[in-house]
């Protein structure tokens, strides 16, 4: 059995030090430093003074490392697991685009095989399918040659993969989508690159959508006469994403959406296409050109084509614009997406019992140690 001592170890509610941290596979035990005495059946690891986490859980992501999820093989999906890990991400959702049915179809079954394989580095719990039941009015980086009307019959063979999908409800046959989703699956539906006005979007907030893809990005804004997906999104109990890269949206607005959420409803997420971790250049994006430069992603024509955003970055651009205390915003990207997807008894947080996905991070929150289900998967 592995033992963490002489770092700080993050816990729901405190942040608190002389304690060590007992794990295999499983969180075993947390007891003070004094009781190591004459225990040799441990094998002990110094944190060095740094923050023992649990590991981050990245529920909406394309790509990192150069490859993306759309490259449909189980190689560019390990490339992005041993990429995302560096910066604290211990699982993930890879996440598809708005392309070719079977495109998509293929990119879900590379998924199901690296559900069911041991990762080299973060671990994949599922698919967050972005599109391609969208509306194209704000399709933002997805192609609007692929939007189709969503029905059952694309997700049939696909239940045990797909955790979450993204759609916008006003489309053709949209309610009744959601209405037999529903029925059939424990799967989150969520509102996102959408032309709803606020009527249409609570309505399918009432029907069963219980989240929100990249809040204030590619949906309709909140204005005073006409309050839209956002004024929804502020006026209903579902959870949202947050890309906190400073780009995307404005670091003011970070201390707004939770002021009105509150911190149990919002999840960092980074979106981060191929790009992710890698050199300015040009890259592409759903069969797009996209060309980063100075920290963004973008079209040809401007937009925004997701982001190279690295968890651990959006963790300390939340705190620096919020204030809100290091243990709190942790929660942002581990509790709160488990619970999102019905894995708080076994991931996002440190209690015993639970999967040992646990990292090592220092002050600027650099990675130093990651471990998934108690295996070192990362050591800078």
């Amino acid at each position: 059995m592995k033992a963490l001592h002489n770092g700080k170890l993050i816990l729901g509610d405190s942040i608190d030090e002389g304690k060590v941290l007992l794990f295999n596979n499983k969180i075993v035990e947390i007891i003070d430093e004094s009781q190591l005495v004459n225990r040799t059946d441990l094998e002990l690891i110094d944190a060095k003074g740094n923050y023992i986490s649990p590991g981050f859980i990245d529920i909406h992501i394309h790509g990192s490392g150069g490859c993306d999820t759309m490259d449909g093989n189980i190689d560019a999906l390990n490339i992005i697991s041993k990429t995302i890990i560096k910066n604290g991400t211990t699982s993930f959702l890879p996440t598809t685009m708005t392309m070719d049915i079977e495109d998509i179809y293929n990119a879900l079954d590379v998924i199901r095989q690296g559900m069911n394989i041991d990762m080299e580095g973060a671990q994949i719990l599922g698919a967050h399918m972005e599109g391609p039941f969208i509306n194209a009015e704000f399709k933002g980086a997805q192609n609007e040659t692929y939007v189709l009307s969503p029905h059952i019959k694309y997700l049939q063979d696909y239940l045990d993969v797909i955790k979450i999908i993204t759609m916008a409800p006003e489309v053709e046959g949209g309610i009744e989508f959601i209405d037999r989703v529903l029925e059939m699956k424990e799967i989150v539906l969520s509102i996102g690159h959408t032309n709803a006005s606020y009527e249409e979007a609570m309505e399918a907030i009432k029907r069963g959508i219980r989240h929100a893809t990249h809040t204030f990005n590619a949906m309709t804004p909140l204005h005073h006469r006409n309050p839209g997906v956002v004024g929804a999104i502020f006026n209903s109990n579902i959870t949202c994403e947050l890309i906190a890269d400073k780009i995307h949206i404005h670091p003011e607005l970070f201390k707004l959406l939770m002021n009105i959420k509150g911190k149990d409803k919002l999840i960092l997420i980074t979106d981060a296409m191929r790009a992710g971790c890698m050199k300015d250049g040009e890259y592409d994006l759903g069969g797009q050109k996209v060309t980063v430069n100075g920290g963004s992603a973008r079209l040809e024509n401007g937009s925004l084509a997701g982001s190279i955003l690295t968890i651990n970055k959006a963790i300390k651009n939340f705190k620096e614009a919020t204030g809100l205390p290091l243990n709190e915003v942790i929660q942002l990207s581990t509790l709160n997406p488990a619970k999102l997807l019905s894995v708080d008894n076994v991931k996002g947080s440190l209690d015993i019992g639970k999967d040992a996905d646990i990292i090592i991070f220092d002050e600027n929150i650099e990675i130093q140690k990651a471990y998934v289900q108690g295996e070192e998967k990362y050591n800078r």
